[in-house]
């Protein structure tokens, strides 16, 4: 298993646990460490640990993707993942969400607390027999029959399987100093959710951090699941936001390195002349030429583009091009001169 969290170990799994074996394993762990039955100090981040690798390791793409390249690749877009279209996975940060999302509304413990003998504490119960009140073994009375449990819609006709709505997608403009360095900005989303009674809705904002990496491309996309419209009927849209680069007003990607134009006059590239080139760190590079620039001369300046996305520590070049300058018109004692002093 490549470096970082280990959610496998989190929920208890093995890596070949099959879908029914993470969601059963989901059920367990987050009743057992839920905040508001469970007091200890540890249990908010334990809480919020499960949601997440619940969240990865539930949707078979993200669940590959982390198999291979572990929760650097997952989440810096690396790998199998790489390059325009890649998604990258940011937890969303709220594992309540992931909770309700699950239980589809419906407060759990209030079920297996009326449905259960004897007052038992269902953080001391283990094993399978605890779920039985909420779980899809064995539905209480008591229990609203219009509730969803793990995208599960149970009625009077029995079980549907409920659609996970389109995602909903939004352009992310980013400049290129914010590519070169990384940055993290905050985007604010309006969004409809079902409140705990698994009827009524309500209307929320809600700030989700997209932490940009070093060097990630134009079309690189990061998605925040389930943070769409929850409606009761149905299982949330991802929230995916689509990088795209900002105009520069002296440069133009091309991969890691970036284009730059330098206008000068045909005498200037006859004769040789000095151009000062500007850099994404405000800081200009002087070329001197002598030999004679031709429209397709180029020249590069090394290290001085954007960071590769596989390896953020390179970076790629500067390419300057050349953009020659011809008069609109030559008066005739030029334009002999000219003759005379140029080959044919």
């Amino acid at each position: 298993m490549p470096s970082g969290k280990d959610y496998y170990r989190i929920l208890g799994i093995s890596k070949d646990a099959t879908d029914e074996d993470i969601k059963k394993a989901y059920r367990k762990m987050a009743l057992k460490w839920h905040p508001d039955k469970n007091k200890s100090p540890e249990a908010n981040e334990r809480f919020k640990e499960i949601a997440e690798a619940y969240e990865v390791l539930s949707d078979p793409q993200k669940r590959e993707t982390y198999n291979s390249f572990g929760e650097e690749g997952l989440k810096g877009g690396v790998g199998g993942n790489a390059g325009p279209g890649a998604t990258s996975f940011t937890f969303h940060g709220d594992p309540h969400a992931t909770f309700a999302s699950f239980f589809g509304g419906v407060d759990p413990f209030e079920v297996f607390f009326r449905q259960s003998q004897g007052g038992m504490d269902a953080m001391d119960v283990d094993g399978d027999e605890q779920f039985s009140a909420f779980g899809l073994g064995g539905m209480g009375r008591g229990m609203n029959m219009g509730m969803n449990i793990g995208g599960l819609g149970m009625g009077g006709g029995g079980l549907r399987k409920q659609r996970q709505d389109p995602p909903v997608v939004h352009d992310l403009k980013v400049s290129l100093e914010e590519i070169l360095v990384g940055s993290s900005k905050k985007m604010k989303i309006s969004r409809k959710r079902l409140n705990l009674d698994g009827r009524s809705i309500r209307n929320e904002e809600k700030i989700l951090t997209v932490d940009i990496k070093k060097g990630w491309k134009e079309g690189t996309k990061i998605t925040f699941p389930k943070e769409g419209d929850e409606t009761g009927n149905n299982v949330p849209a991802d929230v995916v936001f689509v990088l795209k680069d900002k105009p520069h007003p002296q440069f133009k990607r091309d991969g890691a390195n970036l284009i730059y134009i330098a206008k000068i006059s045909l005498r200037e590239a006859l004769c040789g002349c000095s151009i000062s080139v500007p850099t994404l760190e405000h800081k200009d590079v002087s070329m001197g030429f002598t030999d004679v620039i031709k429209p397709n001369t180029t020249r590069r300046i090394h290290g001085k583009g954007l960071p590769h996305p596989k390896h953020p520590t390179q970076r790629g070049d500067i390419v300057v091009n050349f953009d020659i300058r011809f008069p609109d018109r030559l008066s005739p004692h030029t334009r002999e001169k000219i003759r005379q002093y140029l080959p044919s």
